[in-house]
């Protein structure tokens, strides 16, 4: 695969398209008519630019890591989304949403969240423009993310628990969903990542497609060549993408994207989605999911809230079919390790998502071409607590 674009069925190979009830098509070709011509609008072009610069803090940099590097045994480079307003890369894509939603003339945002970070981006671009907003969030994930729960709350938004299943992201979506269904034609539903039906996986994407393009450029300014592998971590996957998208179509660099493996691969307490499950729908789209024996949705489990979802985006999908991305997976305790030799070695407190790319590192050292370009998708204070509980 020299690319990565969607087809005109909405589908990235067999992967994708649309598997919604009737009353969200029309909406659906709505959002889609009005991304592909305001892709094409310089006003709104320049308008995104500008807040991802003024408002968000973006170009975010690049970093050595040299310390980590030593102990990893690679020559390690962080691109550091965690430097965002926010803290993680969500915000690239909430900003684009919001502003794409009021060219709509959508007043109404709601989101659906599982370590947090994607409500905290969306309440956070509902409050800038004014806004009304409403966060779906699974109770199990509230618990765990009560810091990023009360800063929605203080952001204005509200903030609805999910009680059914396994009370996290995809319960989480399935709330979101019925929202949707139920207030169509005055509601934006602001997808967190490449997932959902089409054109979702695609315009978030776009939105993220700014990481790559920034790394690409920095890393030849900084280091003189290109990267030989390029890693991050992989839940529903929009970091990942983000970062993927400005390499994909050059084979010298390999792409890395490490999933989590919980508490086993062989233990079903895992989301390894891409590494252990089966093609099916969820949530609109047709993609690669964790499935029971008897073909249900098999309940997904990471230490970390953000890869805790038992489906992936199409995209990822395609990308392991073709294998132009190596897809692997690591444990809660090797991530955990990971997360405090970043902190202990640079000063960096990385989210414990980004962890199990930097884990992917320290376990498999010679499967990656040196020098390894990181994306360190967010920063860890909202997994203080989830690090206490488990120290």
């Amino acid at each position: 695969m020299q690319s990565l674009r969607v087809n005109r069925r909405g589908r990235y190979g067999d992967y994708g398209g649309r598997y919604v009830p009737e009353t969200l098509i029309p909406a659906l070709d709505e959002l889609e008519a009005a991304f592909r011509s305001l892709r094409r609008d310089r006003g709104f072009r320049r308008e995104l630019q500008g807040v991802l610069h003024d408002y968000a803090g973006r170009p975010t940099p690049i970093s050595h890591a040299p310390r980590f590097s030593e102990r990893a045994g690679v020559d390690v480079w962080l691109k550091r989304e965690d430097l965002l307003h926010t803290g993680a890369h969500k915000l690239n894509n909430t900003l684009g949403q919001v502003l794409l939603a009021m060219r709509m003339g959508k007043r109404r945002i709601i989101a659906e969240t599982g370590a947090g970070q994607h409500g905290l981006a969306t309440a956070t671009v509902a409050a800038r423009f004014g806004l009304e907003c409403v966060i779906y969030m699974g109770a199990e994930d509230i618990r765990r993310q009560a810091l990023n729960v009360y800063k929605r709350q203080r952001l204005g938004a509200q903030v609805r628990p999910g009680h059914s299943g396994t009370r996290t992201l995809k319960d989480a979506t399935n709330e979101a969903l019925r929202d949707w269904v139920t207030h169509v034609e005055s509601t934006f539903y602001i997808i967190g990542s490449v997932v959902g039906p089409h054109p979702y996986p695609e315009i978030v994407r776009v939105f993220q497609s700014v990481i790559g393009r920034e790394a690409r450029q920095q890393f030849r300014k900084a280091v003189g060549r290109h990267p030989g592998s390029v890693v991050a971590c992989v839940g529903g996957g929009s970091n990942a993408i983000g970062i993927f998208d400005a390499f994909i179509g050059d084979t010298r660099i390999d792409l890395i994207g490490v999933e989590a493996a919980g508490r086993g691969l062989n233990s079903g307490a895992h989301a390894a989605t891409l590494v252990r499950g089966r093609p099916c729908v969820l949530h609109g789209s047709y993609s690669y999911l964790l499935q029971t024996p008897e073909g249900q949705v098999a309940e997904a489990h990471s230490v970390s809230a953000g890869l805790d979802y038992p489906g992936v985006g199409p995209a990822h999908s395609a990308l392991r079919d073709t294998r132009r991305v190596t897809y692997a997976a690591v444990t809660d305790r090797e991530a955990l390790k990971a997360f405090h030799s970043l902190t202990e070695t640079e000063g960096i407190i990385p989210a414990l998502e980004t962890s199990h790319a930097l884990a992917y590192l320290l376990k498999h050292r010679t499967r990656v071409n040196s020098p390894v370009l990181v994306c360190l998708s967010g920063r860890g204070d909202k997994d203080i607590d989830i690090i206490r509980e488990v120290a």
